[in-house]
Formats: structure tokens, C-alpha cells, sequence
């Protein structure tokens, strides 16, 4: 306890001395930047993903849903209850509404108390348009617009449902609810829940789809998903707004990988930046261990002392780092918040705690071969500063702060695949730049024999070659800080394009459905009369339902996904098309060209065939309208849903669904001051089903400009990051630099020779650095656009050539600010303070 104590206190006056003499203090800076920068970027990045996923959340009326066909138990609502969520209930009918002598098929939705959860209605009534979070009164309901067209009714009017009658007593313009159900055919009836009964219409054998909607804390209900999950019995699945709808799953998903790349660099940057931090504060405790052990300390006391002190550091560093962290993370919400319009949700502490285990984690790994290296050093070695005596070992030490390194890099990007890809992206960069740099010495030798270079020119093509290992060092540095924020550029640019292009303006956000073979010509010549800007494509839809695999029957209940459950169990709708859509993406075998028309062959989804076990070359036999056709599974297709286009599951050459009976469907944009042209189609062909998804489309496109949002945030944070590496970079290698100038000095070299050597030396640098760390970048920028984003990798040279500018630019001029100092002070000054 004793020798505990008083290494304790020595660590800390050594600690005290260091930071007054300024060699612990870039360190310390370095450090509390890292956990700053792990902190901010983490939590805000959180709350940022809360946020989004919240904002889906709208679009079903809550966080997450419990769907059955058949009354939900009250202990799943307890379960949600005793976890702090809120519930509601919902349950869903076809039933016909009644107005005098017309009446129409609706989808009736009885709300329960609290309905909804997340989001807002948006009903017209005879007040106006307005924005509502509560449920219709008994006795009142609120119609669509298209059901209102339909039985050609009014506010105020009366409609028989079931035995019981209604007064409509707003038009429903907007739910918050209907992107989990967005081609529901029917029109839309809301009522109260507690009228259901006395309708009469809830009987034994009645279709009804119930549903429990829970929402709060994130965690929360990610336990209640856990604890509910292994409960959940046959006609019940759990739903949220990924599986719900699959353009926001897309989005999401895209937004979140980018978001942990992010994270991923800025960490890194940070890491990298207390490794060369650490090189000027280890060299010093070399001479104080080397004095201590003069006095007689032993080994084990060294160790402990310099334990001790990275320990103190690290617990220093990281309350600073964290506090600062969390600081940060609340300006970047707020101004983020006043362009989200919304307030993010509350940080959580518990990422704080990472803050402190970064510091420690990070710092012990950079520390250990100096911890190691002191055991059984003799003082003399220490003196001479030779801490390596046996290289084949001491590799080895390293090998810490390389995993620690690769560990946080996977577990900030959220996949491994990820991580260990950019971290070998890493590691060839270092490969490559090591080439280069051996490459431009042997060419600065060459160079300066054919051309008999000297002056200032000479000294500093020559400080590169003579100082090899010096500017290897630099140049990984500045060449691992380039390739990261080069490559989130990059990547950043090609996922807000094509996120802009996959949702421009005019995209179609009207989709009609059950077009009949003989009105696809008059409905085609009624939208082009009203002033459509694109033509509209009609695409035919047969429903079938899959009752085999390779001649195998399909038992739904054989599957163990629940999905797979579900989608066994369905008809689909299959479609025929010569060419694959643009937002299509072939994975697999090859689309059918024009002489395979008729030929009995099928593409499918991916996660189609991914649920089904479905591979290229089956043979599924779908059962149409009591006909059975087998298909040949022939390519196996990507599709961008985020695109809110048209798309089928399962496609097929043309000719091949032509002797069944088909419908056809089709999509167009319509403004909003043009809605209501829509009500004369419906009056004119009132057996088709219009769907407007204009209210989804508004609320994806919403999101996705705030991912934007959150990216640029993030990004900027990773720009800080490598401006700290910068000028870790230049301090970590200040003493050599002080050296080399006042030898240049002393010899009588102006202070113009000395600049023009230190531009040049770093201009070579800069050069290799930012070459390399181009092509290193835009190498994994195609990766992870292919592989990880499923987005379109197009080369932005402006960005490149923006990136080799400022490497080539902002290097030797940070070189020279960093030195500047020293070129204004007499030699005779500066050899007195070394």
C-alpha cells in the first residue's frame, strides 16, 4: 500500500512537471479531442437516429405495432405497460357504407383511446383544414375524400353502418397510420372504438385485423420486441416501420451506415492523433526513468509509476473529453433542431461511460511498448533512449493499439464487414505509401545528380530522403486523415445524389389500381388531357398465390421466419415487363430478352427469395384463379424501394399471364392545387381504386433531407478531427524540426532558405500523402457505394481535385505556421532553450 501511495504521488508531481513543461499538454489536448469527438459524434449520431426512426414511426401511428386476426391479450399491453410505454388499440374491417340509395365498400378503423402515438391527423371540417391528435366522438366518424366522392357526400351528412348510423363530421385528409397499409383498397372510415359494438357487424368468422400500438424510449421498446417475440402466436407479428414499409428501411438503413462511417473516421482520426501526441511525452519519461533508475528504482516500481500516470491521464482526459463531448453534441442539436424543425430526443448518459473507456483503452494500448520497454532496461540504454533492443519482439507490443484500433473501428460502423474493410483499406494505405516513399527517394537522388540541385531547393528534397522514417510517418498521417475525410466526401456526395434523384419533385404519387383491359386506353388519353408531364405506364398485375418450390408443396408453417410465414401464405401480384425498371438492380442470372417472350420464366426480389429459400434455376408453380403455371426462377433482382415507384415481387416475360385474367395499375404525379381533378376520374371509372401517396412520399423525402442534414453535421465533426491530426503530426515531430533549423541557422542560412526547404520537404509529402490517400479513397468509396449502401458510385473529380489542392496547399503551409516561430528568433536564443 505504501509503495502504491508514494507512486502515486511521484506519478502525479511527474505528471504536473510535464504539463508545465508542455510536452504532456499536446497529449492531453490530443486526448481529450479523442473523447470528445467519440462522445459528440456518438451521441449525437444517436439521437439523430432516434429521431429519424421516430419520424418513421409517424407513418404508423407508434414505435411498434402487434398485428393479429384475432383479439390481442391484455398481458401484451401490460408487458408494454409495466416497461413505461404507451399503448393504444386500433382494429381494422372491411364493411359497405350506406347513404340513402348508394353505397360503397370501405375500410372501417375504430380508434381506442390515445390513438396515435406518434404523428397527427389532418381532417377538414366545416371550421377548415386543421391538425388533430384526437380520435373522432362516438357517434361521429371522418371519411376519405375518395369515399366522399363515392356516395357523393357532405359534412353533416348521415350513413348507415351496420345497424347503427354516423354523422361524417370531418374529411380525413391525412393519418398518421397509413404508411404500414399504404395500398389498402377500400376507402378510409375512422370511428370510435366504443361504436363497434353496436354496429354489429364484429361476428364469428368477421375479417378484423387488430393491433396494439406501443411507442416510447427506444430501449424500452427494443425490449419489449425481445420479450414479446418468443410469445407471439399463430395470426400475430410484430411490425415497425422498417418492416413495414421498405423504402423507409432503405433510407434508414443507408443513413445509418453512413452515420457509423462517420463515427468510424472520426474516431480513428482521434485515436491517430494521441498516437503521435504520445511520441514527444514518452520520449521524456525515458530520461526521467533513466534518472530514477540511476537512484536505484526498480523495474516493477517504473511500471507502476508510468501505470499510474497513464491511468491519471487517462481519468483526466476523459471527464474533460466527455464533458466537452456532451457539450459539443448539444450545440450541434440545437442548430440542428432549428433545421429539423423538431427537437431531437433527450442524449443518454450511458454513452458518456464510452467516453472514459475509449480514454483508458486507447491510451494503455499507446503506452504499452513504453511500459514494456522499461522492464529490465538498463539506465544507460534509457539515457541513449534505446528502448528497442530486440525488434522481433517488440513488434508485438504494438499489436495492442492495432487491435484496439480495428476493434473500435468495427464497432463504430456498426458491421464488421465494414470495419474490417476500411481498416484494411488502412493497411494497404500504409503499404502504398511506404512504396512511394521509397520511390521518391530514389528519384530525388536522381533528380539532384542530373540536375546539380543546391541551396535551399537541395536541403529540403534532401530532408526527405535523410529523414526516411520521419517522413514516412508524416506521410501515413496525413495520408490516413486525406483517405478518411476524402472518403466521406465522397461517399456523401454520391448518397445525398442519389437519394435526390431517387425522389425528385415529380415523382409519382398517385397509383391506380384495378384498371380493366378495356379502359387502359381512355384512362391513358384522361391523364395526358390533364397536362400530365410524363406519359403514364400501365403495368399489368395477375394475382397468384405460390403453392410449390421444385414440386415441393408450400407449407407456411414449415417456415420458421414469421415473414416467410406470411408471405407463404398470401396471393401476389405478378406482372409481366419486356425490360427491367431502372430502379431494378440485377444480382443474379440474366433478363429475358425479346425471343423469350411467352417462355415460362419468373425474376424475383431478393428478400423475396431470401424468406422463401428460393434460388436461381427453381421451378415455382403459382396457383391463379384455380390454374396452376410453373415458372423458372431466372434472375433475382435488387429493388431500390426507396424510390416509391412501381415494383413487383415477381416479374415474367410478356405473353407468358396473357390467357389469365389480369387488372393493370398505374402511377402519376399530381400537384397538390390539381388534387382535386382526381374526384372526376373516380366519378367517370368508379371501379378504380386511387391511392394517394403523396402525404408518405412527403414524409420520406422529409426524412431524407434530414439525414442530409445529419450527415453534413457528422462530416464536419470528422473535418475537426483531421485538422487535430494535422497538427498532431506537426507537433510530434516539432523537437526534430527545432534541431534542423537551428543547425541550418547557425550554418548561416537566411530565414527565406530555411521556409523555402521546409515548403519544399512538406510539398513532397503532401504530394504522396494525398495521391495516395485519393486513390486508397476512391477505391473503398466504390466498395462501400456497392456492397454496404446499394447506391450508384459515380467518380466526383471536383471533390478530388478540391481534396489534392488542399493536401498540397494546407500541409506545407501548416508546416511553415508551426516553424514560423522559430525563423523570427536568433539562433543563439533557440540553442539555449534546447
Amino acid at each position: 500500500m505504501t509503495l502504491n501511495l508514494m507512486a502515486l504521488k511521484l506519478a502525479w508531481q511527474q505528471l504536473l512537471a510535464h504539463f508545465k513543461a508542455g510536452e504532456l499538454q499536446v497529449l492531453l489536448f490530443a486526448l481529450v479531442l479523442a473523447v470528445a469527438s467519440t462522445v459528440a459524434v456518438s451521441i449525437f449520431t444517436q439521437r439523430v437516429a432516434l429521431h429519424l426512426n421516430t419520424q418513421g414511426g409517424l407513418l404508423l401511428g407508434g414505435d411498434m405495432v402487434v398485428m393479429s386476426d384475432k383479439p390481442i391479450a391484455d398481458s401484451y399491453a401490460q408487458t408494454a405497460q409495466d416497461l413505461g410505454l404507451q399503448t393504444t388499440q386500433t382494429l381494422e374491417f372491411p364493411s359497405m357504407i350506406v347513404q340513402g340509395e348508394l353505397n360503397q365498400l370501405a375500410e372501417i378503423k375504430a380508434l381506442g383511446l390515445g390513438f396515435p402515438l406518434r404523428g397527427d391527423f389532418s381532417v377538414r371540417t366545416q371550421s377548415g383544414l386543421q391538425t388533430i391528435t384526437i380520435t373522432p366522438k362516438m357517434g361521429e366518424v371522418w371519411a376519405e375524400p375518395r369515399l366522399m366522392t363515392l356516395l357523393d357526400l357532405k359534412l353533416g351528412d348521415v350513413i348507415d353502418v351496420g345497424e347503427a348510423q354516423f354523422k361524417i363530421t370531418a374529411v380525413l385528409e391525412r393519418e398518421p397510420s397509413r404508411g404500414g397499409d399504404m395500398f389498402s383498397f377500400a376507402p378510409r372510415l375512422m370511428m370510435n372504438a366504443d361504436d363497434v359494438a353496436k354496429t354489429k357487424l364484429i361476428q364469428f368468422g368477421s375479417r378484423v385485423k387488430y393491433q396494439l400500438l406501443a411507442a416510447g424510449d427506444a430501449a424500452k421498446v427494443t425490449a419489449f420486441n425481445q420479450i414479446l417475440t418468443p410469445q407471439l402466436k399463430r395470426g400475430e407479428r410484430l411490425q415497425d416501420v422498417k418492416t413495414a414499409r421498405p423504402e423507409i428501411k432503405s433510407a434508414l438503413d443507408k443513413a445509418e451506415t453512413f452515420l457509423g462511417l462517420s463515427s468510424m473516421v472520426s474516431v480513428t482520426l482521434a485515436v491517430i492523433a494521441m498516437l503521435l501526441a504520445s511520441t514527444p511525452f514518452l520520449a521524456m519519461q525515458l530520461d526521467t526513468f533513466a534518472m530514477l533508475r540511476c537512484f536505484g528504482a526498480s523495474e516493477k516500481k517504473l511500471q507502476q509509476i508510468l501505470l499510474t500516470q497513464i491511468g491519471l491521464l487517462a481519468l483526466i482526459g476523459g471527464a474533460l473529453g466527455a464533458a466537452l463531448g456532451y457539450a459539443l453534441q448539444f450545440g450541434l442539436a440545437h442548430l440542428a433542431g432549428k433545421l429539423f424543425v423538431e427537437s431531437l430526443p433527450q442524449a443518454s448518459f450511458s454513452t458518456v461511460g464510452l467516453g472514459f473507456l475509449v480514454s483508458f483503452i486507447v491510451l494503455f494500448a499507446i503506452c504499452w511498448p513504453q511500459w514494456w520497454s522499461v522492464k529490465r532496461m538498463p539506465a544507460i540504454r534509457m539515457l541513449q533512449r534505446d528502448t528497442a533492443p530486440n525488434l522481433t519482439v517488440l513488434k508485438w507490443q504494438f499489436l495492442p493499439i492495432i487491435v484496439v484500433m480495428v476493434v473500435l473501428a468495427c464497432w463504430q460502423a456498426k458491421t464488421l464487414k465494414l470495419g474490417l474493410s476500411f481498416s484494411l483499406g488502412l493497411l494497404v494505405l500504409c503499404g502504398l505509401i511506404a512504396a512511394c516513399a521509397w520511390g521518391l527517394v530514389k528519384l530525388i537522388s536522381v533528380i539532384k545528380q542530373s540536375f546539380n540541385l543546391n541551396g535551399a531547393l537541395a536541403i529540403g528534397l534532401g530532408n526527405v530522403a535523410q529523414h526516411l522514417k520521419l517522413s514516412l510517418t508524416q506521410m501515413v498521417t496525413f495520408g490516413v486523415g486525406g483517405m478518411a475525410l476524402l472518403l466521406l466526401a465522397l461517399v456523401q456526395a454520391d448518397l445525398l445524389n442519389t437519394w435526390q434523384k431517387s425522389l425528385p419533385a415529380n415523382a409519382p404519387n398517385r397509383f391506380v389500381i384495378n384498371i380493366q383491359p378495356d379502359q387502359v386506353e381512355s384512362m391513358s388519353k384522361l391523364l395526358q388531357q390533364q397536362n400530365q408531364q410524363q406519359q403514364a405506364q400501365f403495368f399489368p398485375m395477375v394475382r397468384g398465390r405460390l403453392v410449390a418450390i421444385n414440386q415441393k408443396t408450400v407449407n407456411p408453417d414449415a417456415f420458421e421466419d414469421e415473414r416467410a410465414q406470411r408471405l407463404a401464405a398470401r396471393e401476389f401480384n405478378l406482372s409481366m415487363a419486356a425490360y427491367m425498371q431502372s430502379d431494378n438492380k440485377l444480382l443474379q442470372g440474366r433478363w429475358w430478352g425479346a425471343d423469350d417472350a411467352g417462355k415460362p420464366y419468373v425474376s424475383l426480389e431478393v428478400d423475396i427469395a431470401k424468406a422463401l429459400n428460393v434460388q436461381l434455376n427453381d421451378v415455382l408453380t403459382y396457383d391463379i384463379a384455380g390454374e396452376k403455371i410453373a415458372l423458372t426462377v431466372t434472375s433475382i433482382r435488387k429493388v431500390e424501394w426507396d424510390s416509391m415507384r412501381a415494383n413487383f415481387f415477381a416479374v415474367t416475360p410478356p405473353k407468358v399471364l396473357d390467357k389469365f385474367s389480369k387488372s393493370y395499375m398505374t402511377a402519376f404525379y399530381l400537384s397538390q392545387r390539381d388534387s382535386n381533378k382526381i374526384n372526376g376520374l373516380i366519378k367517370t371509372h368508379p371501379n378504380l381504386t386511387v391511392i394517394d401517396v403523396a402525404a408518405i412520399m412527403s414524409q420520406v423525402r422529409l426524412m431524407m433531407h434530414k439525414m442530409g442534414l445529419a450527415v453534413g453535421y457528422v462530416f464536419l465533426l470528422s473535418v475537426l478531427a483531421g485538422l487535430a491530426v494535422l497538427y498532431a503530426a506537426l507537433v510530434a515531430t516539432r523537437e526534430s524540426r527545432i534541431r534542423e533549423t537551428t543547425l541550418m541557422r547557425v550554418m548561416g542560412a537566411s530565414r527565406a532558405q530555411v521556409r523555402t526547404s521546409i515548403l519544399v520537404e512538406f510539398t513532397c509529402i503532401g504530394a504522396v500523402a494525398v495521391l495516395v490517400a485519393m486513390l486508397i479513397a476512391n477505391s473503398l468509396a466504390f466498395s462501400l457505394s456497392r456492397y454496404f449502401l446499394d447506391i450508384q458510385y459515380q467518380p466526383n473529380i471536383a471533390i478530388n481535385l478540391y481534396a489534392l489542392a488542399a493536401g498540397l496547399l494546407l500541409i506545407p503551409a501548416a508546416a511553415w505556421l508551426a516553424t514560423r516561430g522559430l525563423l523570427n528568433t536568433p539562433p543563439k536564443q533557440i540553442l539555449n532553450s534546447i
